[in-house]
């Protein structure tokens, strides 16, 4: 058993070591934190098996600069990223990226393999659907974001996952970063090494991310619920919004799921249906998409460890973010399954869906598709400025306004973009010493 619960703490275990990796500052000062170069890759971790990766923690910050502070760069440089002061006090300039956590990618490898069997945007992966993160507390998953940035878009949070992730060669960790703007993380990653392999039956964890924005409805002008649409057949699944199809042997473990609605009415009115090992009509048959979830009569505003609401549309109108894990139940296959759900009775409604899935299965899965970046961000409420009047010709003051702030800026600006190469380059160094400590600490383990 590579991590039970509970079960870890009433037995001594042999031949076992505990293990991290992290984001620490390596020179032994406060720069506790990487900064993932724009459209560029870190690896988080690089480690030698047999071990079991048992608990990940994160938190980030993508910010875009539009404008001289009064802090200097450089200085400000060697302080914690905290800026949390609003750009009304003329302290900064800085606002968060809304859209990061679709834009950046978390990617995990498993003893070599030529795929991988984990890419799925950032904050999806941790159960952040929209790009905007709330809190809520599962079993294998949670969020924690203060009040005051719950339910914005990319707002600042922690992330944990106790998803058990065994290896019995190589694990690897990286995050993708696909943005025109750099990624600050802070990360812990927690793990065990083992002096045996693990044994044969062992299966390895996945995840993976879909979405349809829109899904292909055919009748958004027809009420749900309604005659008209309550008669319309929908027995074989064909055009259901998809979850996860996925090939080999193991067992699906659960998915987050999130909505967009359109029509203002009613979103989940859709039944689940799970086709295993090829079958061409599901054996597994829901009963409305609320039911999935375990909610009933709509979605409730409440979280247990295997399902709930992480946003809910009384909140947030027109959005849904649910989750439901199958841990005492999981969904086993031989050698597939698509797990599918309408959208809509007879997937009548044309919504914006995405959904990240989580499974364990034998290697090698198959290959993991994720759409570009413009069709991965998240769909926001608009907000539109009236037109602009005819704007006053400048006196002599206001130009001197300009240009001093124009004078300003070319001297910050350069600093910024200084002291964001300075800690990049720190990161790639950082890299390589935490891949050559978890070396390190393989080969005492190995010797003792």
């Amino acid at each position: 058993m590579v991590n039970a619960l509970f079960d870890n703490l009433t037995r001594r275990k042999s031949g076992v070591r505990s293990a991290r990796v992290s984001s620490w500052d390596q020179s032994g000062c406060n720069q506790d934190y990487w900064m993932v170069p724009e459209n560029g890759t870190v690896v988080l971790a690089d480690l030698d098996g047999p071990g079991c990766i048992t608990h990940i923690w994160l938190t980030s910050f993508c910010r875009i600069y539009e404008g001289p502070g009064i802090m200097d760069p450089i200085e400000n440089a060697r302080t914690a990223p905290v800026n949390e002061i609003h750009n009304a006090l003329g302290l900064n300039r800085e606002t968060t990226d809304p859209d990061y956590f679709r834009k950046a990618l978390i990617k995990m490898t498993w003893e070599d393999s030529a795929s991988p069997a984990v890419l799925v945007p950032l904050g999806d992966f941790f159960g952040i659907g929209h790009s905007m993160p709330s809190n809520f507390t599962s079993l294998p998953l949670n969020v924690s974001v203060k009040p005051s940035e719950d339910r914005h878009f990319g707002a600042q949070c922690s992330c944990s996952c106790y998803f058990p992730m065994p290896f019995n060669k190589r694990a690897k960790i990286e995050i993708v970063n696909e943005n025109e703007r750099p990624l600050g993380l802070y990360f812990h990653i927690d793990y065990e090494l083992y002096k045996q392999r693990l044994p044969e039956e062992t299966l390895y964890f996945h995840s993976s991310w879909n979405r349809e924005s829109p899904c292909n409805g055919w009748g958004d002008n027809l009420q749900v619920n309604s005659p008209e649409v309550n008669y319309v057949p929908n027995l074989l699944g064909e055009e259901n919004y998809v979850v996860l199809d996925a090939e080999g042997s193991g067992h699906y473990v659960g998915c987050n799921l999130s909505v967009t609605h359109f029509q203002g009415s009613w979103w989940g009115e859709g039944n689940d249906m799970i086709f295993i090992d090829g079958e061409k009509e599901p054996s597994i048959n829901g009963t409305g998409t609320e039911d999935y979830f375990n909610h009933a009569w709509g979605m409730q505003k409440n979280q247990f460890p295997f399902f709930g609401s992480i946003i809910h549309e009384s909140d947030f109108a027109g959005y849904q973010v649910s989750y439901r894990f199958h841990i005492p139940d999981p969904v086993y296959f031989s050698k597939s399954i698509r797990v599918t759900i309408e959208h809509g009775h007879a997937n009548h409604l044309s919504d914006d869906w995405s959904s990240t899935a989580y499974w364990y299965q034998t290697l090698p899965c198959k290959p993991l598709l994720i759409l570009p970046v413009d069709q991965r961000l998240p769909i926001k409420p608009q907000i539109t400025r009236p037109n602009q009047k005819a704007f006053p010709s400048l006196n002599p003051d206001m130009n001197a306004a300009h240009q001093a702030m124009q004078k300003r800026n070319d001297i910050f600006m350069p600093k910024k973009t200084q002291a964001l190469m300075d800690k990049k380059n720190r990161t790639l160094e950082y890299e390589k010493g935490e891949i050559a400590f978890s070396k390190k600490i393989k080969k005492d383990f190995d010797l003792c």
